[in-house]
């Protein structure tokens, strides 16, 4: 949990949809630098959360570094209430072998006004599996 009280509020629309294009845009690390707070948590499913924005940031950078390439999508629609945001996600990571492997996932997120302060994914492990691309 995060160590600083924010204020509860909800982000505004814009800041919400310059998060999600940013991710689109697969510049995960550039969203995190944007938009989490400085001791913000990060968690897979109910694995112990990552905490600070310096760790999330390593942690992506070395996820990243172990797939050639990643495309990211949301799928619509998000959902927003108070300062909740639910956005669930479809990824598509190639490997450095040319392997691919997908994976959908929800993004529960607590923000405060702009910046997201707690986040945890819900997936569905079983999804962590690579696979050769299909021909054509």
């Amino acid at each position: 949990m995060p160590s600083t009280v924010y204020r509860r509020a909800m982000p505004s629309a814009d800041t919400l949809e310059r998060f999600i294009a940013r991710v689109e845009q697969n510049a995960h690390v550039e969203a995190i630098e944007e938009f989490y707070t400085e001791d913000a948590t990060m968690r897979e499913n109910l694995a112990p959360p990552r905490v600070g924005r310096a760790t999330l940031i390593a942690h992506e950078r070395a996820a990243l570094a172990r797939v050639r390439s990643v495309h990211s999508r949301c799928v619509r629609p998000v959902l927003v209430h108070g300062d909740t945001v639910v956005v669930r996600w479809f990824f598509r990571f190639e490997g450095h072998d040319g392997r691919i492997r997908e994976l959908e996932e929800l993004a529960w997120q607590r923000w405060a006004g702009e910046r997201i302060v707690e986040e945890q994914f819900f997936y569905d492990p079983s999804q962590f599996v690579w696979r050769d691309p299909t021909p054509g």
